[in-house]
């Protein structure tokens, strides 16, 4: 029997005018942080099965003790629990594959939820089914670092197109900021 795949691997975040995630001390400031954007990013993350970010990347949100998640690291073989959450394993993509990590964690279907870093991102360009690519254009973030290797050079819609993604209609999440989100989907 053939069928979608079990997992659904969707992308987060919100970028600067720049396509930017952070500033320059590489933290997420406040100037990107907007109610709208805030809500949907949660309400997604509650639908989420699991988790995938890296060691500067979370959520901070009352719900996130709760969810399942990997946590990329470069500090260990290939998996190991994480001793500061029961929900979470350390995971180094060089020392087990994906669908090993996933197993491990005991996740075989639902939505998988990757939230960054850029790194981590790019790790999922080619199996990305929706990237949901928040924008405050308003916003301006010198020298910050970008969402994805390879920013500035090209921009985020360009890298995402350049791994067969396209765009979807914007949806309006903070009229007064511009602030909005677009889904670009894997073209089959």
């Amino acid at each position: 029997m053939t069928g979608a795949p079990a997992l659904r691997i969707e992308g987060f975040v919100i970028v600067s005018a720049e396509g930017h995630l952070a500033d320059a001390s590489g933290m997420m400031p406040e100037a990107l942080k907007f109610p709208g954007d805030q809500r949907f990013f949660s309400e997604a993350l509650d639908r989420a099965a699991l988790i995938v970010h890296g060691r500067n990347s979370f959520e901070d949100q009352p719900n996130s003790p709760k969810r399942k998640r990997l946590l990329v690291t470069r500090q260990i073989a290939s998996l190991a629990p994480d001793e500061a959450n029961p929900n979470a394993v350390r995971w180094n993509p060089a020392g087990a594959s994906f669908e090993q990590a996933c197993a491990h964690i005991g996740v075989q279907s639902g939505m998988v939820a990757i939230i960054g870093g850029p790194d981590v991102f790019a790790m999922f360009f080619d199996r990305y089914d929706t990237f949901w690519l928040s924008e405050a254009p308003r916003v301006r973030l010198p020298g910050g670092e970008p969402c994805f290797p390879g920013v500035p050079a090209r921009t985020p819609q360009q890298l995402l197109a350049a791994h067969g993604l396209t765009a979807a209609d914007r949806i309006l999440l903070d009229a007064d900021h511009d602030v909005g989100v677009t889904p670009w989907r894997r073209t089959k």
